[in-house]
């Protein structure tokens, strides 16, 4: 863990340099610091000479370059907060703990440079004068790219246009170094105000993972906390948008929308809505996407949200139950999912890798065959009519009885539910006499019945609705409306994941889910290791 909180890193050399160092520099910034890692760039500037105010660079083709590659740079070191401040003038959110400064930029004695550090962050930033100031060397490994006399097609005296308000709109979910590079461009090209729309509701639906967005309520403060940080100037209206327009088709102060390669088409139709409102149009300024240095299989080649999220499945994203009358040995897993989600091969991989697994369904079965622990309260309960010939009882017939009506389905799952818990702790105890490790609970119930309380951890599975109808309609044989409303009667995919400590999905070919389910398989030896002692 790297031995600072927070960050403040002063880089004093000309823009066009920076695209083929900042690798270089970010790794060897992130290897001391955790959380944010604020960027003050200030070319010319000399830390070890006479105290200067803050210049803020050109807002120009070669800051926006830069900007480029230093959150390229960030994006290769997964969870490092950048933020590069384009504008001096209040307390940054979170108080730098250290100040940072480039050694070959520093020449000389290191302590007027320090001082120099020190001196800075105390008049722009209101940081404490004793803050400790360290030089970098640069990690140079991979620096390949960057050319140090900048493009050479651009003028380098060209500057970006400024408009008093401006508009951008996405989804902003863990906020990444492309969102980041977007919302700087916006915060350079506006002098008054940044109308920033984020998605939300059912523009979220059809999103890759969309039971991993975070809330809104939560996107909203940390885009205002980045914007804030890195130009506090300007006034952020940061609003939810419930259809893709949004007020960018209704605002008369409005005159850019910032888009990308992707969202261009969406810029256009929001000319043509404000055309039809009897607005001018917005100039569109477009941004390109940042490629994703860190890709893998089945990601997408650009920076994105979406890829984020797929690489938080088979992760831990909330602490495990600590129960003290738990046990700790057998470790036991609830996996659980809606139908159709792959809940079942998941079951088998983890098999394969060693888990004993317990099968609620089949325990189920067993719970209801004549002699059962539930069989003579379940006749009793609803009746000989459940009843086939030979005494067993008609599962279709008894769901039909209780289907729909919640007050009879609650008092069949009032009989039934313990019952099959008993079994599974005792299936449990049999798995701890043969020295197995790890537990699987496989119950597509397990949160309903309250199983929750019988597990370490909570791991489900999950498929979009259109994938498990589909998967439904050829299994089952169903119509697709029968599909639909079978879902519906289940738990959502937002609800588990709520009560969940790691979260699968099927969605993919068959090796994309056994990569994840090594993935949260490993993850899980390491959480025990420690717990297992000698």
């Amino acid at each position: 863990m790297p031995p600072f909180a927070s960050g403040l890193l002063v880089l004093t050399a000309p823009l066009p340099a920076l695209p083929r160092r900042a690798a270089g520099l970010v790794a060897a910034a992130a290897g001391l610091v955790a959380g944010p890692l604020y960027v003050h760039l200030q070319p010319g500037l000399r830390l070890g000479g006479p105290a200067t105010g803050p210049a803020a660079p050109p807002a120009g083709p070669a800051l926006l370059r830069a900007l480029a590659a230093l959150y390229t740079a960030a994006a290769a070191r997964r969870g490092l907060d950048l933020r590069v401040l384009l504008g001096p003038g209040r307390r940054l959110a979170r108080a730098p703990r250290v100040l940072l400064a480039a050694a070959a930029e520093a020449p000389g004695p290191p302590e007027p440079v320090q001082l120099g550090l020190q001196r800075l962050a105390a008049a722009v930033y209101g940081c404490p004068p004793s803050l400790p100031a360290l030089l970098l060397g640069e990690d140079t490994a991979g620096d390949a790219g960057g050319d140090p006399e900048g493009d050479p097609e651009q003028d380098p005296d060209a500057t970006l246009p400024e408009f008093l308000d401006v508009a951008v709109g996405g989804t902003f979910d863990r906020l990444h170094g492309a969102h980041r590079l977007l919302l700087s461009a916006c915060c350079l090209l506006a002098r008054r105000r940044l109308l920033a729309g984020v998605a939300d509701g059912d523009l979220l639906r059809h999103k890759v993972l969309p039971e991993l967005i975070e809330p809104y309520e939560l996107r909203a403060a940390k885009l205002r906390e980045f914007l804030e940080d890195v130009k506090p100037s300007l006034c952020y209206d940061i609003v939810p948008l419930a259809d893709p327009f949004g007020p960018s088709v209704t605002d008369p102060d409005l005159q850019c929308l910032v888009v990308s390669e992707e969202t261009r088409r969406g810029g256009e139709a929001v000319n043509r809505k404000r055309l039809e409102n009897g607005l001018p149009e917005l100039a569109l300024h477009e941004i390109q996407l940042m490629k994703d240095p860190d890709r893998s299989q089945n990601e997408e080649e650009k920076i994105s949200s979406s890829s984020l999220r797929q690489r938080l499945l088979g992760t831990l994203l909330q602490p495990p139950r600590q129960d003290p009358a738990l046990p700790l040995r057998p470790y036991v897993i609830g996996l659980t999912g809606g139908t159709g989600s792959g809940k079942t091969s998941i079951a088998k991989l983890l098999g394969h890798l060693g888990a004993f697994v317990i099968d609620a369904d089949k325990l189920g079965h067993a719970v209801y065959v004549p002699g059962g622990p539930a069989y003579e309260p379940v006749v009793a309960a609803f009746g000989a009519e459940i009843l086939n010939k030979d005494g067993t009882i008609n599962r279709k017939v008894l769901g039909a009885k209780v289907f729909g009506n919640q007050e009879r389905l609650k008092s069949l799952t009032d009989i039934v539910w313990p019952e099959i818990a008993q079994m599974a702790k005792e299936r449990v105890r049999e798995a701890d006499a043969q020295g197995k490790a790890v537990c699987v609970l496989d119950a597509a119930v397990l949160l309903e019945a309250g199983w929750q309380d019988m597990v370490h951890e909570v791991w489900t599975a999950i498929i979009p609705e259109e994938e498990a109808v589909r998967r439904i309609v050829a299994r089952d044989g169903l119509s697709e409306e029968a599909a639909r409303r079978r879902l519906q009667s289940q738990m959502t995919n937002r609800q588990r994941v709520e009560q969940s400590q790691v979260v699968l999905c099927t969605l993919w070919e068959p090796d994309i889910t056994r990569q994840q389910v090594q993935k949260a398989w490993d993850l899980l030896q390491q959480r025990l290791s420690p717990e297992r002692g000698p």
